[in-house]
């Protein structure tokens, strides 16, 4: 079923493809504007490699009341980890990066202030012991690769290599960024676009080209009346000055991420631009053998569990890493924000609620975009919404255990 136009009551429109079966996803995509406060977005699914979803609509741009349109992209965050992340495994697959190397051995000054036996897993899996910089890093220094690296590199270690798990959220791009660049001798965006971007036709990009600023899609900051500020994560980030969760949300370098500076700096772990089609083109070899980006046998380490706990040192709350990827994390429970998919799915969300994974059992790849932001790092209940309209779509049972069954 081809879907040329569908007004929503406002007046904006969604546009796209929804094949025969998966109109579910489309319902939950309208309910997202009409009901959960949408303003521009899209969102992709592909079955067995195939696109079955491909929809898009309402403002690009709130304030001129441009539309989003099929070639609109948009920040998406820590969705770039994903990318990053199987840059890195290509990498392993060809036999220049290893799991269980020590990272000093490419990186020697990484050594300081005791870390030197940080594994590339390590890195990779969220356990090394930089997740963040204590010092206030200096204005505009995300877009400063040189300036960035010396300072993680020189980072006393928050704890033990291995220890604990603490999410990377800005340090990513220059801990496993760098180490892509070491082992393939060439920057992360560029082997990035050389590797994977290019050759799958993805309209993805980490250090965007200006002539392509154009297309972006300004994000919209989350109303304030959406934070839990109950959550310990929050209170931390407000009330202790120099706590890991405060120095997440406080110390960026005074960064606007709307600028065409950051959009065009390489930063591997918050800065990649694209749109629905883009995050689930990058997955959907991966929910099919690997294709030609990686074997079989770093498939399945790709999705493997391989950190959980109860407490993740940064976020605060339950958090299951795969090696550069998140699994599905389900903390209804307690209150706390979740990434609900099933239980073989790796991806990545991004802060404000966009998503990319692949689900290898199911043959799935999704992806979702927005410019309004919601109030958390992991997924609200529009991009959840979506997310559990495609599981049902394809008539799996149940999301009660934490993932969802078939």
């Amino acid at each position: 079923m081809t879907i040329l136009l569908q007004q929503l009551r406002d007046g904006r429109s969604i546009h796209g493809v929804c094949e025969p079966g998966f109109e579910q996803v489309l319902f939950a995509f309208r309910d997202n504007f009409e009901h959960n406060d949408e303003v521009g977005a899209s969102v992709c699914l592909t079955y067995h490699g195939k696109p079955v979803i491909d929809l898009w609509g309402g403002l690009r741009d709130a304030d001129t009341g441009a539309e989003w349109e099929r070639d609109t992209i948009s920040l998406v965050y820590s969705c770039t980890k994903g990318a990053t992340a199987l840059c890195a495994h290509m990498l392993v697959d060809q036999g220049k990066l290893d799991y269980n190397a020590r990272v000093v051995d490419l990186w020697p000054e990484f050594a300081a202030g005791g870390k030197t036996d940080t594994t590339v897993a390590m890195m990779l899996g969220h356990t090394s012991p930089v997740p963040h910089l204590r010092e206030p890093i200096k204005t505009g220094g995300l877009t400063d690769w040189e300036y960035m690296t010396e300072r993680v590199a020189l980072e006393p270690a928050f704890w033990e290599p291995g220890r604990r798990q603490g999410y990377h959220g800005l340090t990513y791009a220059w801990t496993v960024g760098n180490l892509v660049r070491l082992a393939a001798g060439m920057p992360l965006g560029a082997l990035f676009a050389e590797q994977v971007a290019g050759p799958l036709e993805l309209d993805f990009h980490i250090g965007l080209p200006e002539s392509e600023e154009r297309r972006v899609a300004p994000m919209i900051p989350p109303a304030p009346s959406e934070v839990n500020f109950a959550s310990k994560f929050f209170r931390m980030a407000t009330q202790q000055p120099g706590s890991l969760p405060n120095l997440f949300l406080n110390n960026q370098g005074n960064s606007d991420f709307n600028s065409r500076v950051v959009h065009a700096a390489e930063m591997g772990s918050a800065n990649g631009i694209t749109n629905g089609r883009g995050l689930a083109g990058m997955y959907a070899p991966l929910a099919n053998g690997g294709g030609t980006l990686v074997s079989p046998r770093t498939l399945a380490q790709m999705g493997r569990v391989s950190a959980a706990t109860h407490e993740d040192a940064v976020l605060m709350q339950p958090m299951r890493f795969a090696m550069g990827f998140m699994a599905s994390t389900d903390n209804r429970a307690m209150g706390a924000e979740s990434v609900i998919l099933g239980e073989s799915a790796f991806g990545h969300v991004g802060m404000g609620g966009s998503i990319g994974f692949a689900d290898p059992s199911a043959g799935i790849s999704f992806g979702y975009t927005m410019n309004r932001m919601g109030a958390g790092i992991l997924l609200n209940k529009r991009g959840q919404a979506l997310v559990d309209a495609v599981y049902k779509s394809l008539g799996w049972r149940s999301n009660a255990t934490g993932a969802w069954l078939a």
